[in-house]
């Protein structure tokens, strides 16, 4: 699994669609205050972004990647996640 590689998953969706269900071990930090809270990554570690479909998470990827990250996208998001048979919780808890 992503998180055990050492990677850290990053959810850059919203706070409504977090407490529908996420990634288990996965942070949230929506996309709109991805810049902002940049700091709050580790620089030694992977980052992997997701959404629901892949999109917008490319993007955030990209974003990290220009300010020197090790950052990727996880293809498909959600939908691929959920395809592979990967696991979600429900709730707020944040991770």
């Amino acid at each position: 699994m992503l998180a055990a590689s050492g990677a850290l998953i990053v959810d850059v969706r919203g706070m409504r669609e977090w407490r529908r269900h996420h990634i288990p071990g996965s942070v949230l930090i929506p996309l709109a205050q991805l810049e902002e809270r940049m700091d709050e990554l580790p620089a030694d570690r992977m980052l992997i972004t997701f959404c629901t479909g892949g999109l917008l998470s490319s993007g955030a990827a990209n974003l990290l990647a220009e300010f020197g990250y090790d950052a990727a996208n996880m293809t498909r998001g959600l939908v691929g996640w959920r395809s592979t048979g990967g696991e979600l919780v429900e709730g707020d808890a944040l991770s």
